[in-house]
């Protein structure tokens, strides 16, 4: 990473070269790069005898300008004030001073202590977010937005003025912010472009006990970056930080501790992995029926939020639900792909009715649904785990940490005395793992590697990570970035790979394009790579395999699975074209067993994509691609995932001596 262009000892000396240096320095960061450049350049030919006058007074009113927009941002600065029911409130001055004192500052509570809405506002209030913006960052787009639209109601202004937010999809942020609340992948892909983070005067890593790959990064990235911007202040926050290990990693950084909750919560143990005295056998949606009966029993106020691992046991768990509560009972689902509309629906504070969340981990964590008083804990959620020996990455159901049992419980307890019950028993609780596993710790590094390597940051064996992966994951990684020619033998970037790095999707996809392109078959494989980057929109409900697999014919190609994307692709832009209502549109993928949400999320980074590629001047084919021109490109990105036919009846074999069936099985 190189530096901020210094300035010559000769510029210093001289007074007016030292005013405009000045000057630029008090204007906003990221013109003080540029500005500086060219004013390293100035005093360069100035010394070898060229007349500079004039250039350096259109300097000088370019610095001038840049310092009327700090005065002029200053001026601005909203109002703060405080929820003073909040524990944060009481701590305000404490982390102010350790703010301003230091420059990186941990500040770890429990949930509920208003750590994620107040810190940026205790921030604004130090004068922060003038000469460049506070960058907040949160692990999901469904909590960015969420965040965003509370600190900007709360310092009184719109969404999109003085807080801005920006998420995949979505940007709604302008020169005029002073906050920008972001994912931690906008802010990771930032980077590329402005490798200084020049925008951002502070940096707010917000839920880092997540520890996925983009907060690992980014914080490895900030750690380096922190000595080359001593202007830059660090904020990682988190309700069950490992403090210590963040505060050693950053040389010791203060820790400030912030109390929890509002109010008591009681923990209710109810394990449902046993048979029951009548020796019928309880499934979790049947658990979480009792559950929610239980606890809605005992008063008549009050709404209940359901943790559950996936969609798929969300609209079992809903079912069930349905079928056994009154229509007063009001069942909401949450999950990370909802639309705007529906989101609203949850955070807004209901018609009077009693109402039923029930969501995955994205509500775990800075999220917060109002009027919850009951938790319901299933102890499980979705693990993405990457495997070493079969070089797949699976998306499995797991046990959650104690940590994350801990967060869930800290979602009620706000508004008044609040009850959680955890569908596992006590001894269960305290046996499992403390923290989540780092993603680091269980993903396939080739992405990792090939990002660092784009941005020059050196060898990952070196770069500054919170838990460092093993050797033999870094050598796996590497093993793949060779196999798709995306690295040398020396492990240097190839022209392949720089192409790679520019593709906000995983490096065996993205090889896929490049390939395309030469084949002439970028239009389809685009379609396709989309497809392989989301969660496939078929579904396929146990109890209805027959009626499924009549109502996925019309997809089916007997030649490719990977044609039958094709033919759903085309299916739903056709649908799209003559739809009469949304209504009967979400009717009409439902009818098919395909789900709406991921058809247009699907529909959403295929757009996204077809930007990117246009900007690296890609152009996609007009004349239809046949068969093997695309699977030549598909072929690309999936040396690794080539069989044949073993002698088992219906059983391949692949590299490696995995063995393996066609899905659906």
């Amino acid at each position: 990473m190189s530096s901020v262009p210094a300035v010559p000892k000769s510029v210093a000396a001289n007074a007016e070269w030292r005013e405009l240096l000045e000057a630029i320095d008090r204007g906003m960061l990221r013109m003080r790069g540029p500005l500086r450049a060219r004013l390293k350049k100035m005093e360069e030919s100035a010394r070898g005898g060229k007349d500079m006058s004039a250039e350096r007074e259109k300097l000088a009113a370019e610095a001038q300008r840049s310092v009327e927009q700090v005065r002029q941002r200053k001026a601005g600065l909203p109002k703060v004030v405080y929820p003073e029911e909040l524990p944060i409130s009481a701590k305000r001055k404490e982390i102010g001073d350790a703010i301003k004192a230091h420059q990186v500052v941990i500040v770890c509570g429990e949930t509920g202590s208003g750590k994620t809405t107040q810190l940026p506002k205790i921030c604004l209030e130090l004068g922060r977010g003038v000469q460049g913006m506070i960058g907040h960052t949160q692990p999901r787009r469904i909590a960015a937005r969420s965040v965003a639209a509370r600190v900007a109601a709360e310092l009184h202004t719109a969404l999109g003025d003085a807080v801005g937010f920006q998420v995949r999809f979505n940007d709604k942020t302008s020169a005029d912010n002073y906050i920008k609340v972001m994912t931690d992948g906008i802010l990771l892909a930032q980077t590329q472009a402005d490798r200084w983070l020049s925008q951002y005067d502070t940096l707010i890593i917000d839920e880092a006990h997540e520890r996925s790959l983009n907060i690992d990064f980014l914080l490895g990235y900030i750690k380096q970056l922190l000595p080359r911007r001593p202007e830059l202040k660090l904020i990682i926050t988190s309700a069950t930080i490992d403090a210590e290990r963040f505060s050693a990693h950053f040389g010791n950084a203060p820790v400030v501790e912030v109390s929890g909750r509002l109010y008591p919560v009681d923990v209710w143990y109810r394990p449902f992995d046993e048979d029951d005295e009548d020796e019928h056998e309880i499934d979790l949606p049947e658990a979480i029926v009792n559950a929610v009966d239980e606890v809605t029993a005992r008063t008549s106020s009050g709404d209940v939020l359901v943790f559950l691992p996936g969609e798929r046991e969300i609209r079992e768990a809903a079912e069930a639900l349905r079928k056994h509560h009154p229509q007063g009972m009001e069942i909401l689902p949450l999950f990370a792909r909802l639309s705007a509309q529906d989101q609203e629906r949850i955070f807004s504070s209901g018609g009077g009715a009693r109402r039923i969340v029930l969501a995955t981990n994205v509500a775990e964590t800075s999220l917060t649904v109002p009027g919850i008083r009951f938790v319901v804990d299933s102890g499980l959620a979705r693990v993405n785990r990457y495997s070493y020996r079969n070089k797949v990455e699976l998306l499995q159901v797991e046990k959650i940490s104690r940590a994350s049992a801990n967060q869930r419980a800290g979602r009620c307890g706000r508004v008044m005395n609040g009850i959680c019950v955890r569908l596992y028993g006590e001894e269960d609780f305290q046996a499992r793992v403390e923290f989540t596993d780092p993603e680091i710790l269980r993903s396939s590094l080739a992405s990792v590697i090939l990002r660092m390597a784009s941005l020059k940051l050196g060898d990952i064996e070196d770069f500054p990570f919170v838990d460092a992966p093993a050797s033999r994951m870094i050598a796996d990684g590497y093993q793949l970035l060779i196999e798709l020619g995306a690295v040398d033998e020396a492990r240097a970037l190839t022209p392949v790979g720089q192409q790679l790095a520019k593709l906000p999707i995983d490096p065996r996809v993205a090889r896929m394009l490049v390939a395309a392109k030469q084949e002439g078959c970028l239009s389809e494989v685009l379609i396709i790579a989309a497809a392989l980057s989301v969660q496939d929109p078929r579904e396929r409900p146990m109890d209805k395999q027959e009626a499924v697999t009549q109502a996925h014919a019309e997809f089916v190609d007997d030649r490719s699975d990977f044609l039958s994307y094709l033919r759903i692709w085309k299916w739903f832009e056709e649908a799209l074209a003559h739809k009469k209502s949304n209504r009967k549109m979400v009717q009409d993928c439902h009818d098919r067993f395909l789900s709406y949400l991921r058809l247009r999320e699907w529909r959403e980074l295929h757009s996204q994509l077809h930007s990117v590629i246009s900007e690296m001047d890609w152009r996609v084919n007009e004349k239809e691609a046949g068969y093997e021109q695309i699977h030549r490109a598909l072929l690309a990105g999936l040396l690794g995932n080539i069989g044949f036919k073993s002698d088992e009846a219906g059983i391949y074999l692949g590299a490696r001596q995995i063995k393996f069936v066609l899905s659906p099985g």
